[in-house]
């Protein structure tokens, strides 16, 4: 795959964006403490929809490493390995709906809606069969010591089916649609200002 120049600078420019956005992290309550907010998921939208899957899935490795050349992990590279996961669950679906909608701005909001429904529930079975099993053993505990950590931030989960109920699936929806819908104004902002960007992935 050839790539212009301008392609390869402003996904470089995108990626380091994205890595200093992932690493401005913050809680949000009654979540558990390595559940974080960030908004690097806003340049990898605006990669996907003006550069294509590969730009934005190289938005995606290079932010990880950036974060943990940086700053380091607080998860014991459990969050930032479900991190990576998450990108092809947002990238592919995204990429195959928009390439059928001619990237009009109903076709964006329909492809990031389905993606953002496949990746709650991919969140919801990572996090039970992959990422907690795994947090838990490099913590050296059990899962239900895990869930009982946690149950300090929200005494309501007692277990795994309630922290998938109280925790993943909220903490989820409002991560994933706050990084939608900012990427979606800034996309078009930046799109109206560079028309050449719209649709330039295609």
């Amino acid at each position: 795959m050839k790539w212009s120049v301008r392609k390869l600078v402003t996904t470089a420019m995108l990626a380091a964006v994205a890595g200093v956005l992932m690493s401005l992290e913050f809680s949000i309550p009654l979540m558990p403490v390595f559940y974080k907010v960030d908004f690097s998921d806003v340049p990898s939208v605006i990669a996907l929809f003006s550069m294509g899957p590969v730009s934005a899935l190289c938005v995606e490795i290079i932010k990880i490493l950036i974060k943990l050349f940086t700053v380091g992990t607080n998860s014991n590279y459990v969050g930032e390995f479900s991190n990576l996961i998450g990108a092809f669950m947002f990238i592919l679906p995204i990429w195959l709906i928009s390439r059928k909608t001619e990237s009009s701005k109903k076709g964006m909001i329909t492809a990031l809606s389905v993606s953002g429904v496949l990746r709650i529930a991919w969140a919801c079975f990572c996090n039970a069969c992959i990422t907690l099993p795994m947090y838990a053993a490099s913590m050296g505990v059990s899962i239900d010591d895990v869930v009982r950590a946690v149950s300090a931030a929200n005494p309501a989960i007692t277990n795994l089916t309630t922290f998938i109920i109280l925790a993943t699936i909220p903490f989820n929806f409002i991560k994933i649609g706050l990084n939608y819908a900012i990427a979606t104004v800034l996309f078009y902002r930046v799109a109206a200002a560079v028309p050449a960007l719209r649709g330039a992935g295609a």
